[in-house]
C-alpha cells in the first residue's frame, strides 16, 4: 500500500514528497491463522514420528496386501523396524533414486530422520526455535521431494515444496509468538545471544 503525502514548506505552498510505503502490522486474524498453520504443520511432523515409532497403522504397520494393521508390531521403530527402508527402497524414482536407495534402512538415516521429525514437530507445536525448525524442515521436505522426481501430478511442484515454503513463511511471520512459547523463548539470554535459535 502506498500513499502520497504533502509537506508544507516555509512558503506555505504544498509540495509532493513522493510515494511513501506503509507496511501495516500483521493483524490479529493473520497472527492466529499463522499460529493455527504452525500447529497443524507441527502435528504433521509429530504424527509421522509417532506412527513410525509405534507402527500405529496409518503409514506404518499396515499390510499392503491384506490391509491388516499390526499396531506396535515389528514395523515399529521401537521393535527394530526401519522408518526409512520402505520409502527409500521402494518409493524413490528419478535421477536421484540410486543415491537414496543406497542408504535405505541405514541406522544413521533412521536416527537422523526420526530425530528430525520429532525435533521439527516439537519446535513447531511449541513455537520455539522457529528459524532452525523452518530451515531443517524445509531441507527435509526438499530432500523428500528430490527422492521421487518428477512428481506424479505436476512437472515439478508438489506438497513437499509447498510445505517447505510455508515453514519459511511461518518463521518470517514470527508465528511462534501466538499460541506458542515463542515470546518467552525469544527473551531467553541464550536466544538473545544467538539469534539463530529464535
Amino acid at each position: 500500500m502506498s500513499t502520497t503525502t504533502r509537506a508544507r514548506h516555509s512558503t506555505g505552498a504544498p509540495q509532493a514528497t513522493g510515494p511513501v510505503t506503509v507496511t501495516p502490522a500483521p493483524g490479529r486474524a493473520f497472527r492466529y491463522v499463522c499460529a493455527a498453520t504452525r500447529l497443524a504443520l507441527g502435528w504433521v511432523f509429530l504424527w509421522a514420528f509417532l506412527d513410525k515409532l509405534l507402527a500405529l497403522g496409518f503409514s506404518t504397520g499396515r499390510d499392503a496386501q491384506t490391509d491388516a494393521v499390526d499396531r506396535f508390531g515389528p514395523a515399529a521403530w521401537i521393535h527394530g523396524g526401519s522408518p526409512t527402508l520402505g520409502f527409500l527402497k521402494f518409493g524413490t524414482k528419478g535421477p536421484l533414486a540410486d543415491f537414496y536407495q543406497g542408504f535405505a534402512g541405514a541406522t544413521w538415516a533412521d536416527w537422523l530422520f526420526m530425530v528430525g521429525l520429532a525435533g521439527i514437530g516439537l519446535a513447531l507445536v511449541l513455537g520455539i526455535g522457529m528459524r532452525i525448525a523452518a530451515a531443517s524442515g524445509a531441507l527435509m521436505l526438499v530432500l523428500m521431494w528430490s527422492a521421487a522426481l518428477p512428481p506424479d501430478t505436476n512437472p515439478f511442484m508438489d506438497d513437499h515444496l509447498v510445505y517447505a515454503l510455508v515453514l519459511v513463511l511461518l518463521a518470517l511471520a514470527g508465528a511462534g509468538q501466538t499460541l506458542g512459547l515463542g515470546r518467552w523463548w525469544n527473551h531467553l539470554s541464550l536466544v538473545r545471544r544467538f539469534p539463530i535459535l529464535k
